[in-house]
Order: structure tokens, then C-alpha cells, then sequence
């Protein structure tokens, strides 16, 4: 609780640091909001009334914006006590902001597909927290590390132990650099363990994309190597007659990569409660992220010895929902007429697709593949472009009931959501007025003349100038035509709003897998751009 909210809220901190590594000032994304903290989660364990009591509080305190680092795992939304409060709260106008969780790259793993919140994903971006190896050959390897300790390993001989699995055998290297290779995140803990309770100076660890780090420092001496440095260690310790190495921990290294891209533990959509609406929403910085902790939790140790310090560097997709809270609450500031639907639209539609290079985004778990919306849903967040989106999608209670009552919901099902008699289902809807779209087709009924087309209805709010057009552009999904009707909306003042349809087509006989476009209103004469994702996917509803 005390790092995601000093994420969200944090004031300013000259020189903060965790031990040397990520200096600079730090500050959360609304520093001078007000931060209400409710506890839902205990160490002997949670209930739902828990969860539900900590949002209901929140609700009655009236504040603007809920922070919800937590989920349950594909639970339908009536058995969802997250879902249950957060509906409570859209009825207040309060803005809700989760997390996807932490299971990726798994397909449909992704938690909080809720329709009427913000479900936010992880992000890496370009720092580099480090143990640096520098070769007896001149060579400098950049190892992941987040060893507290002062140590520094210097000149020391290098050796490879394979696995690093031989008890005995470690016990016999002496003070020396181990070199160690894994075959999955498993086998490097293992070796993590035998290498600390054994005598080396330190460790290197060639493993499969280092993710493990981010969840977990080195009480001793070590560091991540990637398989490709890996292999420049390996063909030197094989040509050289004594290879030696020096090891610097505490480094921090910027622009090293591209950036941002999705992170490899990120939950992926679509989701299981709410199929029809494309999740996650966005992605925002989540891995290894520094923020403030509380004074009397350890922050990781040096051998057995525990350590404590005033910021720690956690990831995850709970690291990254405070950062969409933070803004969000900017935004309420700003535009405190907008509804949360509003709010989400904004930070949707306007973020970024393009990392900074002016590439897309790429999937850590795809080996770097452009990441698709099912893995960062519109894009990376990009607070300054939310502020002035142009248009947005609005919606409210009756667009959300109208979508419960598409899901085929029982009477019951829908009171445990609203938690109100009152409702109506004469009309409903899965066509929810939400800026992105994802279309399911069945590929083994593609030439028999099952559905190979639809059609989704949008509106749209003018929130920018008071006279504006905007014209459709659309990015081409292999295999699919889109076409938009009309491709202009003319708006004469603020609050206007016009409705489209967006029209998704087999061209021929769909191939199996997921494709994925785009459409854009922009604006003509002005700067302002409102892009959607297009998804059009042949997983089984009934599967998820």
C-alpha cells in the first residue's frame, strides 16, 4: 500500500534512491492529492467482505479516484467483489483503476476485465539496474542485479558450472566467480540457492528472459545474464588460458533499449468476465519501479541479514494501476465535468502505439514481436495527450446494464452486481460504447455461411474546440476488410456528439489466430488524434 500510493500521490523527494540503484528526485503522478488508504488485504488471509467493505468506505468518503492493485483470477463479474464495489463506484462518478496481474505472456490470464473500470497492464521501460561484468578481455557484459550489498568483485577468476546444481562440486571452487546456465526460471532459483549457501565470491546466471529479477533481489553477490551475452561469457572462458572478471553492483544505465515495451509477466486478454470488451485497456510503467515503503518492513537482505530503507523497486501491473490512478485523478482536476468513462476514454484514445523510436511497441514475451492489444491494449499511457483528447466515449449505468443483460445474467446474478431491485432489461446491448473493439469469428465455420461480419455502433462526445471535423483513418487487418460509415463527423460545438459504425469482414476463409488494426479520427486543421485498437480473433467465447 505505502509504494502504490506514493506512485499515485507521492510528494516530491530529492535524492532518493534504493541503496544506489535509480537515483534522482522521485514523485508520484498527482503529488499534491489527497491519499486515503483503506486495508483490504491482512497477512492470515482475506475475505470478500473485505475488499467490498475497503471500496464502500472509500465510496462514502467521497473520494474521486479508487486504486485497485488486486484481482481474482476469471471469476464471472457477479462473483467478483471488485467488480461488485467498482460498480457501486461508477455510479458515484468515482474513477476505478486495476491491475491485469501477473501471468503472462499466458493468453486469457488477465484479471479486472471489468467493463466499468480502467484495467491497466505492466510496462518495462529503458533503465537498467545493474551488476556490471567487465571481462579480463576488455569486454563489458551489463548483468540485471539488484544486490544491495557494497561488494564489489574484483579481478577474480571466472568458472563455469554448468547448472550450478553440484552441491559438492560448488564447494570446492573457492573464492571465485561461478558462471551458471538454466534452463527456466526454476532451475535458477535452485541455483541461486546453492550458489548463497556455498563459499564463491559471486555468481552469474544465464537464464531465459530475465524476469526473474523483477520480482526478487540477490542476498549475495550476482547477476541476470541474457542468453546472448551469455554466450560471449561461455567463448571466453573457453579461449581464455585464465579468464577472470570484475563485477560493480549498483549501476544504474539508461537508453539502453528501445522503450516502452510490454513486460513478459503482464497478463494477457481477452477476459474471461467480460469477453466482449477488449482488455486490457492500456499498459503503464510497472517493472522495477521505485517508490516509498514503510520503515519497519524489511527490503530484501545481505546474506541472512535483513535490510531496511525508506523506497524499495517492486514490478508488476500493481506497480503500474497507481500510475493510471495518479493520472486519472489529473485529469478529474482538470475536467472535473468528465465521468469515469470519460476519463478512461481519454487515456485510451490517446495512448501510445509507437515506442521511442517511433516503432511499435514490442512483446517482451514475443521475443520482441509488436505487441498486439490483447497484450497492451491501446498503448502506453501518455498523461499530457490524455489531458486534450479531442473526442471521447462516454458511457454510464444504463449502457452497463444494458450490457449485463446481453450476458444473459440471471435476476439474481444482476441484483449482486448493482445491489439495487431497480433495472431494466426491455433493451440490451453487448455493443458497449467503449473506444476499441474485438470481434470473434469461428474459423471452422467461415464457408458454411455462419457470421462473417460486425458491425459495432459507437458515439462519440466532442470535449476540444467548440467547431471541429474529424476523419476516419483506418489501419488494414490481414485477412478482414473494415470499413467506417460516415467517415467524417462534423461537430458544431462543445458536447456534441455523433454515432458511427465500425464494420469488421471475413475477406475469404479466416485463418486461425488473432489479427488486429486500428481506427483514428483525426482531426482536420488541428493536432488532435483519437485512435482505437481493432481485434478480430478466432478464440472461442466459450472457452474463455
Amino acid at each position: 500500500g505505502t509504494h502504490t500510493s506514493s506512485t499515485a500521490a507521492g510528494n516530491y523527494v530529492k535524492s532518493a534512491s534504493f541503496f544506489g540503484y535509480a537515483p534522482g528526485v522521485a514523485r508520484g503522478m498527482a503529488s499534491r492529492a489527497h491519499v486515503a488508504m483503506y486495508k483490504a488485504l491482512w497477512e492470515e488471509g482475506s475475505a470478500t467482505s473485505d475488499i467490498l467493505a475497503a471500496i464502500d468506505q472509500a465510496i462514502a468518503d467521497g473520494v474521486d479516484v479508487i486504486s485497485l492493485s488486486l484481482g481474482l483470477d476469471g471469476v464471472p463479474l457477479y462473483a467478483d467483489p471488485i467488480a461488485i464495489a467498482a460498480y457501486a463506484a461508477m455510479e458515484k462518478g468515482i474513477f476505478v483503476s486495476s491491475s491485469t496481474g501477473n501471468d503472462g505472456p499466458t493468453p486469457v490470464s488477465l484479471h479486472n476485465g471489468t467493463p466499468w473500470v480502467l484495467t491497466v497492464g505492466a510496462a518495462d521501460f529503458d533503465r537498467d539496474l545493474a551488476g556490471t561484468v567487465y571481462l579480463g578481455d576488455g569486454t563489458t557484459i551489463v548483468g540485471a542485479s539488484l544486490y544491495l550489498g557494497r561488494t564489489s568483485l574484483k579481478n577474480l577468476p571466472l568458472v563455469y558450472m554448468e547448472a550450478c546444481d553440484n552441491k559438492k562440486l560448488l564447494k570446492h571452487v573457492g573464492y571465485k566467480i561461478v558462471l551458471c546456465e538454466s534452463a527456466d526460471v526454476s532451475d535458477v532459483n535452485y541455483a541461486k540457492f546453492l550458489v548463497s549457501s556455498s563459499k564463491v565470491a559471486g555468481g552469474l546466471f544465464i537464464s531465459p528472459p530475465a524476469y526473474n529479477i523483477y520480482f526478487q533481489s540477490f542476498t549475495f553477490p550476482g547477476a541476470l545474464i541474457s542468453p546472448q551475452d551469455g554466450r560471449t561469457l561461455l567463448k571466453y572462458i573457453k579461449e581464455s588460458p585464465a579468464p577472470t572478471a570484475t563485477v560493480r553492483f549498483r549501476q544504474t544505465i539508461l537508453g539502453r533499449r528501445r522503450a516502452p515495451s510490454v513486460a513478459v509477466y503482464s497478463s494477457r486478454g481477452p477476459s474471461k468476465s467480460s469477453p466482449n470488451v477488449l482488455k486490457p485497456d492500456l499498459v503503464g510503467p510497472g517493472t522495477q519501479v521505485l517508490a516509498s515503503w514503510p520503515g519497519n518492513t524489511s527490503v530484501g537482505s545481505i546474506g541472512s541479514r535483513p535490510v531496511y530503507g525508506p523506497f524499495n523497486i517492486i514490478s508488476g501491473s500493481s506497480m503500474s494501476c497507481p500510475h493510471a490512478s495518479g493520472i486519472g485523478a489529473l485529469l478529474k482536476a482538470a475536467h472535473p465535468e468528465w465521468s469515469p468513462a470519460a476519463i478512461r476514454s481519454a487515456m485510451m484514445t490517446t495512448a501510445d502505439a509507437l515506442d521511442d523510436t517511433g516503432k511499435p511497441i514490442r512483446d517482451v514475451g514475443e521475443d520482441l514481436a509488436p505487441a498486439t492489444p490483447l497484450a497492451m491494449g491501446s498503448g502506453h499511457v501518455n498523461p499530457n495527450k490524455a489531458l486534450d483528447p479531442g473526442l471521447v466515449y462516454d458511457a454510464g449505468v444504463e449502457d452497463y446494464m444494458r450490457l449485463l443483460c446481453a450476458m444473459k445474467y440471471t435476476k439474481k446474478q444482476i441484483i449482486t452486481i448493482t445491489r439495487s431491485p431497480n433495472y431494466d432489461c426491455s433493451s440490451s446491448s453487448m455493443d458497449l460504447n467503449y473506444p476499441s473493439f474485438i470481434a470473434y469469428f469461428d474459423a471452422n465455420k467461415s464457408s458454411s455461411g455462419a457470421r462473417t461480419a460486425r458491425v459495432f455502433e459507437r458515439t462519440v462526445t466532442n470535449v476540444g474546440d467548440g467547431s471541429c471535423t474529424y476523419t476516419a483513418r483506418l489501419t488494414p487487418i490481414e485477412g478482414f476488410s473494415v470499413h467506417v460509415e460516415p467517415d467524417t463527423l462534423a461537430f458544431k460545438e462543445k458536447y456534441e456528439k455523433q454515432s458511427f459504425k465500425l464494420m469488421v469482414k471475413v475477406n475469404a476463409s479466416i485463418k486461425q489466430g488473432t489479427a488486429h488494426g486500428s481506427l483514428s479520427w483525426v482531426e482536420e486543421q488541428g493536432q488532435r488524434v483519437v485512435r482505437s485498437p481493432i481485434v478480430a480473433t478466432t478464440i472461442k467465447l466459450n472457452a474463455l
